[in-house]
Formats: C-alpha cells, sequence, structure tokens
C-alpha cells in the first residue's frame, strides 16, 4: 500500500457522508467513518470486507513517515499523535494505538474555518469570558466532546478584538489561526517543544499576554498555569473532567494533602469560568452541544476553600445564578427540549440529576398541555358493607 492507496481511502472515506466526523482503521472491520455519532462502513475499489493487520499497519505507518519521535511514543507508550492535511480538502488530527498486538488508526477531522460562538450555538454569556485579562478559563468534558472547538472559538474572538501575543501549545495544532489584530505563534508537542510543561515554562519567557495549553495533564503543569495566570497572563486549558466541581476537585487533587490549603487560595484568585462541555444526539440527525457554565463569585470562592457539602455544592450554586448567564448542564439540556432540538429520552439519558430533568421535563409538558404520566384508566373503587349496601 503506498501513499496515493492511503489518500484514496481517506478522500473515499470523506466524502462518503455528509457530516463525516471520524475515520477510523481497526482490524477486523471494513473502513469506516462516524457520522452524527454512528459508525458507517465504507464502500471502496478494491473492496475490503475485513482490515488485515498488515493493512492496518503499513497504514499507520505511512502516517508516521520516519518521524522517530512518533515511532519512539508508538513503542513506548503504545500510541501517537499527529496531524494530517489532505490537500485542499482537509486536515486531521490522527491518533495511532497498539491494540490486541495490532494498530489501529482514528482521524479525527478538523474544521478548517475558525468558528465563532454563534455558529457553534453556544451561549452568548460565553462571549464576555473574553473580556477576561488574566486568570484561568478552563473547558472541559470527555474526549470528542468539541473542547477544542470552543477554545478555537474563543481565540477567535480574541484574535478579531485584542493586539496582543498569543502562544499556543498543541497536541498537534488544530486550528490554524491567521494574524489579525493579535499576533498567533503556535507551537506542536512535538515538533516545537517536548512536553507541556517545558513549553509552558518557555512560554512565559515569550511575552504573551494570552496562552493556551492544549491539556493540563500533571501537576508539573498545572503548577506553572497557575503561576502564569498569576503573574499576569490569561490562560486557557481543557481537562477531562464531567462538571464544575469534578474539576475543581481533579486540581486539588494533583496536589499533595499538605498543599491543599495553599493551592485552593490559588484557584481562588485565578480560575476564571469553567466550561463543561456533552455532545448529545439532535433530532433529525447530527449533535448538538449541552454547556454546564460557571463563573467566580463569593458563593463559589466559598466552595473553593471549604470544599462541598450536602447541601452546598458547585451544581447548587450554578443552578441558582441563570441571572448571571450561568447554567447547569440540566438547564441547558431543558433549554434544548424546549426547543425541540433533543428528546425526552435524551434528556434523560445526558442529565446530570435525574430528579431535576424529570421535574423540568413535567413542567414543560403540563405547560405545553401534555400528558406528564403514561399511567391510564385510574378511577375509585365502591367500597361495600357486608350487607351489600355501598358506602
Amino acid at each position: 500500500m503506498k501513499e496515493p492507496e492511503i489518500d484514496y481511502w481517506i478522500t473515499t472515506m470523506l466524502e462518503s457522508h455528509g457530516n463525516v466526523s471520524d475515520l477510523n482503521i481497526t482490524v477486523g472491520r471494513p473502513l469506516q467513518v462516524e457520522t452524527s455519532g454512528r459508525l458507517t462502513p465504507v464502500e471502496v475499489t478494491p473492496p475490503v470486507a475485513e482490515l488485515t493487520p498488515f493493512q492496518t499497519e503499513v497504514f499507520a505507518l505511512n502516517l508516521i513517515g520516519s518521524d522517530r519521535r512518533l515511532l519512539n511514543d508508538l513503542i513506548e507508550h503504545g500510541s501517537c499523535d499527529l496531524s494530517r492535511t489532505l490537500e485542499g480538502k482537509a486536515r486531521f488530527r490522527v491518533n495511532i494505538f497498539s491494540q490486541k498486538g495490532n494498530l489501529s488508526t482514528v482521524l479525527r477531522r478538523l474544521a478548517t474555518d475558525i468558528p465563532t460562538v454563534a455558529e457553534l450555538n453556544l451561549p452568548p454569556i460565553l462571549n464576555k469570558t473574553t473580556i477576561e485579562r488574566t486568570g484561568f478559563i478552563l473547558v472541559t468534558g470527555a474526549t470528542g466532546t468539541g473542547k477544542s472547538t470552543t477554545l478555537a472559538a474563543l481565540l477567535g474572538k480574541f484574535n478579531d478584538e485584542r493586539p496582543e501575543h498569543i502562544v499556543t501549545l498543541e497536541d498537534p495544532i488544530e486550528f490554524v489561526h491567521p494574524h489579525k489584530r493579535a499576533t498567533f505563534n503556535q507551537r506542536e508537542l512535538g515538533t516545537d517543544f517536548d512536553e507541556f510543561a517545558s513549553g509552558l515554562r518557555a512560554a512565559l519567557r515569550q511575552a504573551p499576554k494570552i496562552i493556551l495549553v492544549g491539556e493540563m495533564r500533571d501537576r508539573t503543569t498545572m503548577e506553572i498555569g497557575l503561576t502564569a495566570a498569576e503573574t499576569g497572563h490569561l490562560v486557557l486549558s481543557t481537562l477531562h473532567t464531567v462538571d464544575a466541581g469534578q474539576t475543581i476537585n481533579r486540581i486539588l487533587g494533583m496536589f499533595d494533602q499538605d498543599e491543599q490549603a495553599q493551592v485552593r487560595n490559588r484557584l481562588v484568585d485565578t480560575v476564571r469560568w469553567v466550561v463543561c462541555q456533552r455532545l448529545l444526539p439532535k433530532v433529525g440527525g447530527g449533535r448538538i452541544a449541552a454547556l454546564e457554565i460557571m463563573g467566580m463569585n463569593l458563593r463559589v470562592r466559598e466552595l473553593i476553600m471549604n470544599g462541598e457539602q450536602e447541601e452546598k455544592t458547585f451544581y447548587d450554586v450554578i443552578d441558582s445564578s441563570r441571572a448571571l448567564g450561568w447554567q447547569t448542564f440540566d438547564q441547558h439540556i431543558l433549554d434544548l427540549y424546549t426547543e425541540g432540538l433533543i428528546t425526552e429520552e435524551t434528556a434523560v439519558g445526558y442529565c446530570t440529576r435525574r430528579t431535576a430533568i424529570n421535574r423540568g421535563l413535567d413542567q414543560i409538558k403540563a405547560g405545553r398541555g401534555e400528558d406528564t404520566t403514561d399511567i391510564r384508566g385510574l378511577s375509585m373503587e365502591e367500597l361495600k358493607d357486608p350487607y351489600g349496601r355501598n358506602r
């Protein structure tokens, strides 16, 4: 299998459906693409009913080429990340990994245009995050929930509005930002720096106003990120956490117990926004983002300093702060249901608190004049005394 054949496979997979997000190359399966959250086989010529170990290995090694670092990562760590460009058609973030002694490859399609908050149908409150000058903006969620896309939209807004130096540390570079009002220096892990901690440490000497760190992977990177946020930089980054409360707890968990009090104080001083994402199946096909958004106020500071309690949680604070533009996942999910963008089953399946979502769904359906229960045909049974008379 040669380079033209690799490009033919990628092109065919890309053009097989109108909404392709991922390309999947796995032994024992045909070529597959993910479209609207579902894996679908793709036909090529000559046909490939099931990929062989040789085919997946050659495919992967062609993408790696002669890059020794990527080969070392694959051998030592079992996986490697890279980017791939199909000239004039698309860019991909690629992960090659070992499974059961074979190589698999997943190519995530990247947008070529920088999206905006409005185009992504994200809550307008996110536009207010770009007024921040220092501190932390954290975008969290599981892999593939659109964190990088949201960050690209925020950086695009900075680019349109602020004549400042922006340094990004990425693995790999996903969105290529043109120079507009801002000046961008985008650095790629493995090519331009060896690890996030050292890249972030070097960034502090590169006179940026804004720093994007692709992921806060460890304590060292978080420590330097906190220092950057404390010393007049605005730091944007991601974490793999499911909600705002878990995000704060995950950061605290990176540090030893005897450091907790100091770290809590530092978080109170630096955290500006925590934005958490989930992708939900959309009515009519495709997916739509549900967001939990938390800013900073006295109540959040108190929770960071003292921890959550049974009747006082980050969820409760966010839930009661809708007037500030904040929202829990459940509140946003109910909004999406009200707009007819998701089904009731999706709302219940992706919620945080099922009792809250069920109560909200009942209120919405009652307001529409719809039934709020499936129970039918109930009636009062007449009771009779021992003599057959009705009571």
